[in-house]
């Protein structure tokens, strides 16, 4: 159905499916309304109802984010930023919120080289409890000042439910980190808060159960997700963990959103970030999200991974050049 359907539309659609006993979830995003069906329906003859546009018959167990049931690729907004609309788009800034001061710096070294989100992290679930774990409610507080100063709309980690609302008042878009890839009363949680997600892959989570996932959010009422792979845990310990860069087309052909690669956590060096994120964008990404930092050497944390203003440079240039070089490929085939 198309977004503009009026609600009485939606609402019977879903009162026929009930009443003979299916399950239907409705979930919105860009523009469109998808409601997922469960249940012996066939005889229902939805087509024929108002608002309907499509019905599709959908085999994957991840309904709503399937690319069977929406066979276009999706977009998504991040205010006037959008995410999955031809240009990948770099996300980039502090991986976490240290100071004001460091912030600013950080987002206008992004801006500077063509960001057009910042990321930082206010809340950091980290590994060791002794690590730095960020500055709560204090951080989101000057990433919003920061986004008065820039102009550049937020992308920040909420690490429990609980504190959904909170960080939705804040930022502009809600990340879930690998260590929640998988904690399903958030997800449903951000299904429900009407803002963008990103969502990062799980660390040693499958393809279908990150799709999973996604299907989480989505059947809460929410299709506004952008998929982040960020390596997975293999045996390999030359990197932090290992890109998986043929997940970017196998996820593009089984899902319908949008896919940005995070080069930074992968492969957790600086001298990697660049290359992985020509790779990233070779492979058709979307976006790539990366950290940034005026000193890495006194970054209370990644700094070894962390962009300076001349590796930001490089990386832009070599976005723009391998997406040029890509599209007149396919232009070509």
């Amino acid at each position: 159905m198309f977004d503009s359907a009026p609600l009485s539309e939606v609402e019977a659609v879903v009162d026929r499916v009930e009443s003979a006993g299916g399950q239907a979830f409705v979930s919105r995003g860009g523009q469109r309304v998808v409601i997922g069906v469960h249940g012996d329906v066939e005889q229902l003859n939805l087509a024929s109802m108002r608002g309907v546009a499509e019905v599709a018959r959908v085999s994957e167990p991840y309904t709503l984010v399937s690319r069977q049931n929406h066979h276009s690729r999706s977009s998504v907004s991040v205010r006037d930023v959008v995410i999955g609309g031809g240009e990948p788009v770099l996300i980039a800034g502090p991986c976490a919120v240290e100071s004001f001061e460091q912030t600013l710096s950080a987002a206008l070294m992004a801006q500077e080289a063509g960001a057009k989100v910042l990321r930082g992290g206010a809340f950091k679930p980290r590994t060791s409890p002794y690590a730095f774990q960020g500055l709560g409610e204090i951080g989101l507080e000057i990433l919003a000042e920061v986004r008065d100063e820039t102009g550049l709309p937020v992308v920040t980690e909420v690490v429990d439910a609980g504190d959904v609302e909170l960080v939705a008042h804040y930022a502009d878009m809600l990340q879930v980190g690998t260590r929640n890839a998988q904690n399903f009363n958030l997800l449903r949680r951000l299904g429900e808060v009407g803002k963008p997600v990103l969502l990062k892959r799980g660390m040693s989570s499958t393809i279908d159960e990150w799709l999973l996932a996604a299907e989480y959010i989505a059947q809460s009422g929410n299709l506004d997700i952008v998929l982040c792979e960020r390596g997975i845990r293999t045996f390999e310990t030359a990197t932090r963990n290992t890109l998986d860069i043929s997940a970017v087309p196998i996820v593009q052909n089984l899902s319908h959103l949008p896919v940005v690669v995070d080069p930074s956590h992968a492969g957790g060096r600086r001298d990697l970030v660049v290359p992985l994120t020509r790779a990233a964008v070779a492979v058709g990404a979307d976006g790539v999200i990366v950290d940034v930092h005026a000193d890495p050497g006194a970054a209370l944390c990644d700094g070894p991974q962390a962009l300076i203003r001349e590796d930001l440079a490089e990386l832009a240039a070599s976005m723009r050049f391998f997406h040029g070089a890509r599209a007149e490929l396919e232009f070509a085939v």
